[in-house]
């Protein structure tokens, strides 16, 4: 997970005084969804794209002020605002990008349907429908997509413990992190398992991408749309901010693990050492503290409810205990 820390910081560091409140609100919110027992983790799969137009709609309504928080530019060199040569070559009219966005929503709308509606019992459509659902309504990449990964596949297709030892297995592999999804399938229900959760979840960008693109020729000079993906952006890096501290929750159980963490951490942030090699040297560390070599740090921290492992204690004391150590994690 130091990894998912490093690509956070990395974007966090861009952002500007207003960007870094809506990226710490869907943060907040993604953290509430996933650790409060009168919601259900599964809404995150409306309350995360409502969060993402929240942030557009905030970044349009800052652009238009008289004094703007942000800064807005208009369309630069790095926008290729004077050639549309590149467009033109890929050769795909509005007409035809219109009708690719009725096949995307079209897919997802009928799989929902199959799934959630009609009940079709299909383990196959299951993940298929899970995957693209997901792929479709998440905005920012591999980072951004894992609380709700988390929240649909542990535990009905995983424990928590396959779920991490499969992330740091996609960390550690060339491409990008949506190849966890082969991994999640494989799992699952095997090969075949793999290659459904793979389309699943690559489905989505690569339809929209082509179905984008002849109007991104025009979007792209439109001061208004650049307005609303800057809001789009940082409320997407904000989900990737609330995946840290998920993913932390879930990850770290004790010193041993806290100090792999950390090195690996500084490996990769301080010293920028490739994410293979600080997953081997995290690996390394993980092995010689493990109980059955050096047997260090091994002492839980705190019980899966948050309280902490003292029979002893009475409970007025094991409560304020709890909700200390709640508050510090």
């Amino acid at each position: 997970i130091s990894l998912v820390f490093k690509a956070f910081y990395g974007f966090a560091a861009k952002l500007d005084s207003l960007q870094i409140w809506l990226a710490l609100s869907s943060s907040l919110v993604a953290i509430l969804i996933n650790n409060d027992e009168n919601i259900k983790p599964s809404s995150s799969q409306w309350v995360f794209p409502c969060c993402l137009v929240l942030g557009g709609l905030v970044t349009l309504i800052d652009s238009k002020r008289e004094k703007p928080f942000s800064v807005y530019k208009s369309p630069s060199k790095g926008w290729d605002a004077g050639d549309d040569t590149t467009f033109k070559r890929i050769g795909i009219p509005l007409w035809v990008g219109a009708c690719i966005f009725l096949v995307w929503g079209g897919v997802l709308a009928l799989v929902i349907i199959l799934v959630d509606v009609a009940e079709v019992s299909n383990v196959y459509l299951e993940i298929f429908e899970t995957m693209y659902r997901i792929g479709s309504i998440i905005f920012g990449g591999g980072q951004v997509v894992l609380p709700m990964l988390q929240d649909e596949v542990v535990p009905d297709w995983m424990t928590k413990d396959q779920f991490l030892q499969g992330l740091g297995l996609a960390q550690s592999m060339p491409g990008p992190l949506f190849n966890f999804a082969s991994y999640l399938g494989a799992v699952y229900e095997g090969v075949p398992g793999a290659l459904v959760a793979f389309l699943g979840l690559f489905g989505p960008g690569v339809i929209l991408i082509f179905a984008m693109v002849p109007f991104w020729a025009r979007a792209r000079h439109n001061y208004s749309f650049k307005a609303i993906l800057k809001g789009v952006n940082a409320t997407a890096i904000g989900l990737v901010g609330a995946a840290c501290v998920i993913l932390w929750e879930s990850a770290i159980e004790n010193a041993a693990n806290a100090m792999v963490f950390a090195v690996a951490l500084t490996l990769a942030i301080v010293f920028g050492v490739q994410a293979p090699v600080c997953i081997f040297v995290g690996g390394v560390i993980g092995a010689i503290l493990h109980p059955d070599a050096l047997d260090l740090g091994q002492v839980p921290y705190c019980e899966d409810q948050g309280y902490i492992k003292d029979p002893d204690e009475d409970d007025r004391l094991r409560k304020l205990a709890a909700f200390y150590f709640t508050g510090m994690m």
